[in-house]
């Protein structure tokens, strides 16, 4: 499936944005056909809408009910009213789209339009929870971490026949989600049911974001629990290589996204996702740690760093603008745009959005985008596209010292694609902010015995070397401080020669 780029755009805000900018109900039926037209001149293959699950009154009510949360929303919304906040888009009555984006009917039609621009749609799975509006809290309570006795994080649930206590969803590190109900995957009915839920699901899209996908291995589940009764014997086999094996079987092209920390990376690769977060990469880069950024990238296995979903912001994280200078962003975008895997860009980060907001809101400040970043990334994902970068054969290359004494080489995150034997393309990356300097080991296909000529599609420097001296010497790369650096390379027609640098 190459290596996809994908946006992430919160559905609530946006369809509000699209309707008050064109003066009617905009809905996922009828979105102008300009967004569609962006998302593909900037080269993205696959669409996000997050927040698209229907949610009910209760869940509405405990968000209105947080005293922390609504200060929140109304430091960003001096006009903050009730009609702003909706219950949280990942504490859902069930996996059906909200009437008040179109339902249904309308994503259909989003879907297939989306597909007419060689879109394609992701959303949101929820294994771990659902929110108190699910109708399977009455219908099938059997399905839930409950309690016979009062526990921390639990509310009461009055049956037929008895009472009892359904746990509120939660990551182990954190309190409790009290918006949620946690599922049971001890219970083979409840893991049965989540396939079911995920199948519904797949027949609507082209990808799934599995939230917090971590949460429901055998082993994360059974010490986060343990203080719940459950089955004597639950289910020695892992929920997922199974699940994603039901919705592949129709649909071979599905792609899994799995939302995951904790170091939990490879296994959830191994038991079956496509593409895993690298928050640890995130980490590095927004902590400016040069040296441990390179050493992350050099020291992953190919194969592990080709199914990692590089991002620099997502809805969790703060908006990277409000963390890193102009220069810093910018050398930090071609990187995750430049690496092989999945990379994910966020709404609002395309045009140097700083508000962080909350998923609860149905609105959102304005913030004039910032014309230097929004140029910035109109420039870069532009250039890419006339590149092999996430499409051809990835190679992160070894930087190696310029000369002995010289450290700088560890600033350096050097990516090489190719496509053709004729052509190559460089992204070069210098993270510090100072300028660094470096050697590169071209693994080109048909370097030798050719002159090549690099152009910085981003920048003015262009100059010519042989394939001799690139073998011999490596590439030398003087680069100043955090600089992003784009090299289109083309074998000359005529046969080598010496250097003519210009």
């Amino acid at each position: 499936m190459g290596h996809p780029l994908l946006y992430e755009i919160n559905a609530r805000c946006w369809l509000r944005e699209l309707s008050q900018r064109h003066g009617e109900a905009i809905t996922l039926a009828n979105v102008p056909a300009t967004e569609f037209q962006y998302w593909h001149r900037l080269g993205f293959t696959h669409i996000w809408l997050m927040g698209v699950w229907s949610t009910g009154p209760r869940s509405r009510v405990f968000s209105l009910g947080q005293t922390a949360l609504l200060e929140e929303c109304a430091a960003l919304l001096s006009d903050l009213g009730e009609a702003d906040i909706g219950g949280s888009p990942y504490a859902i009555s069930g996996h059906g789209i909200s009437p008040d984006l179109g339902g249904e009917a309308g994503l259909r039609l989003f879907r297939e339009r989306l597909k007419a621009h060689q879109l394609k749609l992701i959303l949101d799975f929820i294994p771990n929870h659902t929110g108190l509006d699910h109708p399977w809290l009455e219908q099938r309570p059997e399905l839930f971490v409950q309690s016979p006795a009062r526990q921390p994080a639990t509310f009461l649930r009055e049956g037929p026949a008895s009472a009892s206590w359904l746990a509120h969803g939660k990551d182990p590190n954190f309190p409790a989600w009290r918006d949620t109900a946690q599922l049971d995957y001890r219970n083979p009915a409840t893991r049965n049911s989540m396939i079911e839920e995920l199948q519904i699901v797949a027949a609507l899209c082209d990808g799934v974001r599995c939230d917090m996908a971590m949460l429901v291995l055998n082993d994360v589940f059974a010490r986060n629990w343990q203080a719940f009764p459950g089955p004597a014997a639950p289910p020695t086999e892992e929920f997922w290589p199974g699940a994603i094996a039901a919705v592949k079987r129709a649909a071979p092209e599905f792609l899994f996204l799995a939302e995951v920390y904790w170091d939990l990376e490879r296994r959830l690769q191994s038991l079956g996702f496509d593409y895993t977060y690298d928050k640890r990469l995130y980490d590095w880069i927004v902590a400016r740690q040069a040296g441990q950024t390179q050493m992350r990238l050099l020291g992953a296995p190919r194969e592990f760093l080709q199914r990692s979903a590089h991002f620099l912001e997502n809805h969790d994280e703060p908006r990277i603008a409000s963390l890193l200078s102009p220069a810093e962003h910018r050398a930090a975008a071609l990187l995750i745009l430049g690496l092989p895997g999945l990379r994910l860009l966020h709404e609002g980060q395309l045009t140097g959005a700083t508000t962080h907001l909350k998923v609860h809101l149905a609105r959102r400040p304005h913030e004039p985008a910032q014309p230097e970043l929004t140029a910035m990334y109109e420039f870069l994902l532009t250039a890419l596209q006339a590149t092999a970068v996430g499409k051809g054969r990835p190679e992160l290359l070894l930087p190696a010292a310029a000369w002995p004494g010289n450290p700088t080489s560890q600033n350096f995150v050097v990516v090489q694609w190719q496509s053709v034997p004729s052509e190559f393309d460089l992204v070069v990356v210098n993270l510090a902010p100072h300028p660094s300097q470096c050697r590169v080991r071209l693994q080109v296909e048909g370097l030798a015995g050719r002159r090549w000529h690099l152009t910085n599609l981003l920048g003015v420097e262009e100059f010519e070397r042989t394939g001799a001296d690139l073998q011999h010497d490596g590439l030398y790369l003087d680069v100043p401080g955090h600089a992003a650096q784009l090299f289109h390379s083309q074998a000359a027609v005529a046969p080598e020669t010496a250097n003519n640098v210009r």
